[in-house]
């Protein structure tokens, strides 16, 4: 009863009350692996994939020679949903949605082609992000990190700088 009764006070103590609670003993960082755990190397690595990250930004300058000559070696890759994609999209890009990105980039190469139509990107190969406005496109680039791909790029200005700068008139 009494366990019970501390576990419910627990639950409705204040996120803030406890930091200051620690602050006051001098607890500055929270422990959370012992040295003797076997799986630490396995866990440190997850929380390298995890940590905040930004995704390097390219410009319209930057990507456009990459839309004159495409490459295998380099996949520029549309996260619109196919609604938006029907708006138009920038040369030589695929279109994975943002909103299946996190589940089909864990597909198998061949199940991945099949529903896409072409290679799965290998986790080294570059891979440049873009949506419409450059929000979503950040989004994709972090479960793209955070499945391991290595070699990820976050065009910023998107579809709405494209346009602008290609003079392509009715997107929005």
């Amino acid at each position: 009863m009494l366990r019970i009764a501390a576990v419910r006070c627990a639950r409705t103590v204040p996120r803030s009350t406890v930091i200051q609670s620690r602050a006051r003993l001098g607890i500055t960082h929270s422990v959370r692996y012992k040295s003797d755990n076997p799986l630490k190397p396995v866990l440190e690595e997850r929380d390298k994939l995890q940590k905040d990250w930004n995704a390097p930004v390219l410009t319209y300058e930057q990507v456009k020679p990459k839309t004159e000559q495409p490459s295998l070696e380099s996949y520029l890759i549309d996260v619109r949903e196919p609604n938006e994609v029907t708006q138009g999209s920038i040369p030589s890009s695929v279109n994975i949605p943002l909103s299946v990105i996190a589940n089909d980039i864990r597909l198998d190469p061949e199940t991945f082609k099949e529903k896409y139509g072409f290679e799965k990107p290998k986790r080294d190969q570059e891979v440049i992000f873009y949506c419409r406005s450059g929000k979503r496109s950040a989004s994709a680039a972090d479960v793209a990190k955070r499945n391991g791909y290595t070699n990820i790029f976050n065009y910023e200005g998107s579809w709405l700088d494209w346009t602008a700068r290609e003079g392509i008139k009715g997107a929005s």
